[in-house]
């Protein structure tokens, strides 16, 4: 909520940062930035006053969710770690001893022990646990026995899986994900709006660009906090707003269409087998393969699908998919730090051979990108380095908030006595422009709301509500 203020020994700026006492210069002296600015100045007011609640949640959220990583391995040590042993019992042991342990569920996915004191985890549907999420089975490698059982959501154990929904949803389902949504689609607003502000600003040195003022108070002080923490942070905003919005409900829709038809969807290895493949004479499978493989015919073992992958080169951290409805094996690197390896292969059951291979190299860039991006975001790319800078970038953004908050306090009018709240930014900025300046910003204001749609409705009930309150207080001043 970047609001201008005057340097020292200039006269006192107005709300539209024109010096009192002297004539507004022209839009075709002043250039378009002078038009720009009131219109900047009255968006990133109310967006940053009425959004900032949806960003401060999610920036508190987020905060929690980036230091959840290393807690996980805190809070559910003992599930995730053994001593290291000598020798490890074969894979099939341990998926075995898994669905022994839970004989009411089905084994889905098996993430073999990657390191050195490092648990197997089987995955399995069971009656407990809810759609969409997993038992996970932790297993030692090297006895086979069972360390203990947690539910598990895409990867996330149940501290980082809550935290995960506090910070999407807020955990009210579907209708919640409409808050992270919002939050997402004006971040680059308010970010972009008060890069411009600052850098439009007038300053004594260049040093007052990124580090706060020197022997400022009061408002000021605040302001060039904002500002100079701002200015280190809008990168790293600009970031997590794009990458927000990508796995949006509905923004993520147009940019998953807009990616597709761009030849940049993300591929999947082909593991359909074909008609009549796989079928056997009625023998269950044996090996410690699967559940579903089961009604397909005989399966060679998850052992041998290991080998098979490992033989193509993908190895280390895995997690293999187990067949069912007419598919093969899924072998697929899960290591998203960089640089990473996210090859993966499809092995036919039956015979252990390599029915088809995808690497990560052959995505298209749109992607490769997207990945990156989404990883990023998660945390999990750089691995604790990322996982600190999304903290403090969440930390600053918490700071803006309540920074631009106590600014807009601080312009509260102080002589009156009853309760008051700070002048809002003056109505009229877009009048105020010039047609070739106009039209332009409103093409891409409907074009960015049409693409964005949270962005483009609640902007058009700002204006609508605006409008309204411009029309009423003409209305009293005539009465």
């Amino acid at each position: 909520m970047s609001i201008d203020v005057p340097s020292k020994g200039t006269e006192p700026a107005d709300e539209t940062g024109t010096a009192t006492g002297a004539a507004a210069p022209e839009t075709t002296k002043a250039g378009l930035w002078s038009a720009l600015r009131p219109l900047v100045l009255r968006l990133h007011f109310y967006a940053g006053l009425l959004i900032a609640p949806l960003l401060l949640a999610a920036a508190v959220s987020g905060f929690l969710y980036a230091l959840s990583f290393q807690a996980e391995k805190l809070v559910y040590s003992h599930e995730l770690q053994v001593p290291t042993g000598d020798r490890s019992v074969p894979l099939s042991a341990q998926v075995e001893a898994a669905r022994t342990a839970h004989p009411d569920g089905e084994v889905t996915a098996v993430w073999p022990s990657h390191e050195d004191g490092a648990t197997t985890r089987v995955l399995m549907t069971t009656p407990e646990v809810e759609e969409g999420e997993s038992l996970a089975v932790f297993v030692n490698p090297y006895t086979g026995e069972i360390r203990g059982e947690l539910v598990d959501s895409f990867g996330a154990l149940p501290l980082r899986a809550w935290l995960s929904g506090l910070h999407s949803n807020l955990h009210m389902g579907d209708f919640g994900r409409n808050y992270s949504e919002m939050a997402a689609s004006w971040l680059w607003v308010v970010a972009l709006g008060g890069l411009l502000l600052w850098l439009g600003r007038r300053r004594r040195s260049k040093r007052e660009l990124i580090l706060p003022e020197r022997g400022a108070t009061g408002r000021r002080k605040t302001l060039t906090r904002h500002g100079a923490v701002g200015v280190w942070a809008v990168a790293g905003l600009l970031v997590l707003s794009a990458t927000g919005l990508t796995w949006s409900k509905y923004a993520g829709e147009n940019i998953d269409t807009l990616q597709t038809q761009l030849g940049g969807a993300t591929p999947s290895v082909a593991a359909e087998l074909s008609p009549g493949g796989g079928e056997g004479d009625g023998h269950e499978g044996h090996g410690g393969g699967g559940d579903s493989v089961a009604q397909q015919g005989p399966d060679v073992g998850i052992d041998k699908v290991v080998e098979a992958a490992a033989a193509k080169g993908v190895e280390g951290q895995i997690s293999v998919i187990l067949p069912a409805d007419g598919s093969g094996y899924v072998v697929k690197e899960t290591d998203k730090q960089f640089p990473v390896h996210l090859d993966s292969v499809a092995v036919h059951p039956a015979d252990g051979k390599v029915m088809d291979e995808l690497r990560f190299a052959d995505y298209p860039l749109l992607a490769k990108l997207t990945r990156f991006g989404i990883d990023v975001h998660m945390g999990v790319t750089f691995g604790l380095a990322n996982q600190l800078a999304l903290a403090a970038l969440a930390l600053a953004l918490i700071l803006l908030i309540v920074w631009g908050y106590r600014m807009w306090w601080l312009r509260r009018p102080t002589k009156e006595r009853k309760l008051s709240a700070g002048r809002p930014m003056p109505r009229g900025a877009w009048r105020k422009l010039p047609a070739t300046a106009l039209l332009p910003v409103a093409a891409v204001t409907v074009v960015v709301g049409w693409f964005i749609p949270m962005l483009g409705i609640s902007l058009l009930a700002f204006l609508v509500i605006d409008i309204a309150l411009g029309v009423t207080a003409k209305a009293r001043a005539k009465a």
